[in-house]
C-alpha cells in the first residue's frame, strides 16, 4: 500500500513538473541592474565603467542582425539602437542628462541566438561607457537603461547606482 502511494505521488510531481516551462520569461525583456564599476586606468581621473544588466526574454528575439536594416531598424529610426543608455548628472540634487550627450549611449546589441525559432535566453549584457563628461564639473552620475525586442517590446526602465567620478 506505501508503495502504491508513493508511486502515485512520484507520478503526480513528475506530471506536473515535466509540463512547466524551462524559463517562464515574459516576451517582453525585463532588464535587473547588476554593477557599473570604474576601470581603473593607471591616472587620477575615472574615464571609463563596466556596466553590467542581467535580461530575460521569453522568445528570444532580442538583438538585430547588420541586415536588419529596413524601417524600423535603419538609420533614421528610432529603433536602429535596441538597447538604450542616457547619461544623468546630479545637479544642484536633480538628475539631469545633458543636451550634449544625448543618444551617445545607446547600443545595437547583435542577435543573441542565430535562428528565428523562439526559446527563452536570459543573461548579461555588459558594456563598457564613457563616465566622465569633459564638459562638466558635476561629479556624481547614474545611467538609465532600457531594451527593445525585435517586436518593438520595451523592457522596464533601470536606473544603475550612482557614481562619484574622479575629473
Amino acid at each position: 500500500m506505501k508503495v502504491k502511494f508513493l508511486l502515485w505521488i512520484l507520478l503526480a510531481t513528475l506530471c506536473f513538473t515535466s509540463c512547466r516551462p524551462r524559463h517562464p520569461f515574459s516576451d517582453i525583456p525585463t532588464l535587473q541592474f547588476v554593477s557599473l564599476e570604474k576601470i581603473y586606468n593607471g591616472t587620477a581621473s575615472d574615464n571609463e565603467a563596466l556596466l553590467t544588466v542581467y535580461f530575460t526574454d521569453g522568445d528570444g528575439n532580442i538583438g538585430l542582425n547588420a541586415s536588419d536594416n529596413k524601417p524600423p531598424f535603419d538609420t533614421a529610426s528610432e529603433f536602429y539602437y535596441n538597447f538604450f543608455i542616457t547619461y544623468y548628472e546630479l545637479q544642484n540634487g536633480v538628475w539631469v542628462s545633458p543636451e550634449n550627450l544625448k543618444d551617445q549611449f545607446n547600443i545595437r546589441l547583435p542577435r543573441f541566438l542565430s535562428s528565428d525559432i523562439e526559446e527563452p535566453i536570459d543573461g548579461n549584457i555588459e558594456s563598457i561607457i564613457n563616465i566622465n563628461n569633459p564638459y562638466s564639473s558635476f561629479d556624481t552620475i547614474r545611467f538609465e537603461c532600457y531594451l527593445v525586442d525585435r517586436d518593438l517590446n520595451k523592457s522596464n526602465i533601470i536606473y544603475t547606482d550612482t557614481l562619484v567620478v574622479n575629473k
